[in-house]
């Protein structure tokens, strides 16, 4: 937050080089924390979603993240991929699912998607109160509640809460990888909840590439 313009367009084109892909081709646009999810070539800077996909080859889909969970899905038949941005609205309103909703219409089955969850504020340090505990308890039962001793605020687990909703529309747990960094405790990483909501985004993305036989 408050970078020099600049400097974030030089940053995503060292990026892309990096990526091997043009920085053109990379799709992002205007994060709501809903569930939302787009094709890319409805997409643009202005558009409100969560979620991309496409089956383009060559182009990419991006996410922007700084404690919220960045999720990233491949069909290694299809070649559709898919970026997904996930606060704790996004998680309970199941936008993982939404996004395997869009990819399964068109022609994936659950069964072929590969996901990866990136760093994210984990169980460790993501402390809330007031009705979230119930709410979440309720979406997807105790195994996402750390109660914290002495304490009237619980810790909630968002990767879990994404794995368990990939799980249930039948994406293999053994294609779900889930890195463990977590982005409020490692000063490595950009955390809206550590520096107050002034601070960077990272960017999550994935490129498609043609499905084998295609």
């Amino acid at each position: 937050m408050g970078d020099d313009p600049e400097v974030v367009r030089r940053n995503l084109e060292l990026l892309a080089e990096a990526a091997g892909v043009a920085p053109a081709s990379v799709v992002a646009v205007t994060q709501v924390h809903g569930d939302r999810v787009v094709h890319a070539s409805d997409a643009n800077p202005q558009t409100e979603a969560d979620a991309l996909w496409t089956l383009t080859a060559g182009v990419a889909v991006g996410v922007r993240t700084a404690d919220c969970v960045p999720i990233l899905f491949e069909d290694r038949k299809t070649g559709a991929v898919a970026a997904v941005h996930a606060g704790w609205r996004g998680v309970i309103a199941q936008i993982a699912a939404r996004t395997v909703e869009a990819l399964v219409a068109q022609g994936s089955d659950p069964s072929d998607l590969h996901v990866a969850i990136g760093p994210c504020i984990q169980r460790c340090c993501f402390e809330v109160d007031g009705d979230l505990p119930a709410r979440f308890r309720g979406a997807f039962g105790d195994e996402v509640i750390a109660p914290q001793p002495g304490k009237d605020r619980v810790h909630l687990d968002l990767p879990r809460a994404v794995a368990m909703t990939l799980a249930r529309w039948r994406v293999p747990e053994g294609q779900v990888v889930a890195l463990p960094q977590c982005t409020h405790c490692d000063d490595r990483f950009f955390s809206h909840r550590r520096e107050q909501g002034r601070t960077g985004r990272h960017l999550s993305f994935i490129t498609c590439v043609p499905a084998a036989g295609l």
